[in-house]
């Protein structure tokens, strides 16, 4: 069974004192970086699950299964997507201090983690398509500390025999490597750029190629 990841560039819609959060743990009809939408309805099934034996998502810091934070009493679908409201449990040292961070608009994100049901591949520039999705739990993020699941989607696109697209390439060398900004479009542009528009370019194309794919799959 495969555990998968995503957030998303939306804040957290409220943190109280008393510990409760609010806000989308998922958003419909949104391409995001790894060409992928979450369609309307796609947790149907799953919160019907949880609602009919009167269990529910875990909520968790950071997506560690070792540190469970709260409880999540209300999850939905709406037009925009997964809604959940939780209760952080006070005086666990690990919910304290995620709520600590949360208050201070430290940490903003929320970030699912969940199991693949149904899903129409991409095709002809339409993104993949997650039509159900299993959810096990919605964890409050940093960002950054997510920058390894999208290293990981960069690496398997290549071992899986594509390169990356250049925004992905580009994202991989700002979160990864430490570029800035400007130097990863320039490094991007500059080399992947160039690998790209020469693959058509015969045998020495065909070298480069099988350079960059040994390099990257060490």
């Amino acid at each position: 069974m495969t555990i998968k990841h995503k957030d998303f560039a939306f804040k957290l819609k409220s943190v109280e004192k008393t510990g409760r959060i609010t806000g989308y743990a998922s958003v419909f009809n949104n391409r995001d970086s790894y060409n992928e939408v979450v369609m309307p309805g796609a947790f149907a099934d799953s919160l019907a699950k949880f609602k009919n034996s009167g269990t529910k998502p875990l909520m968790l810091w950071q997506h560690n299964p070792d540190w469970p934070i709260g409880a999540w009493d209300e999850f939905n679908e709406d037009g925009t997507g997964l809604y959940v409201g939780g209760n952080v449990i006070k005086g666990v040292k690990q919910a304290d201090e995620a709520l600590l961070l949360m208050e201070a608009d430290v940490i903003t994100g929320l970030s699912i983690g969940y199991r693949e049901v149904d899903v129409v591949p991409a095709d002809k520039g339409d993104p993949r398509k997650l039509v159900k999705l299993d959810l096990y739990e919605a964890s409050p993020v940093s960002f950054p500390a997510n920058t390894m699941a999208r290293i990981d989607a960069v690496k398997a696109a290549i071992l899986g025999g594509r390169l990356p697209t250049l925004p992905e390439f580009e994202k991989w060398l700002r979160e990864a490597a430490g570029f800035s900004k400007s130097q990863a479009a320039a490094v991007a542009s500059g080399g992947l750029t160039k690998l790209l528009r020469s693959e058509s370019g015969g045998e020495k194309a065909d070298q480069e190629v099988a350079e960059f794919l040994k390099a990257w799959r060490g």
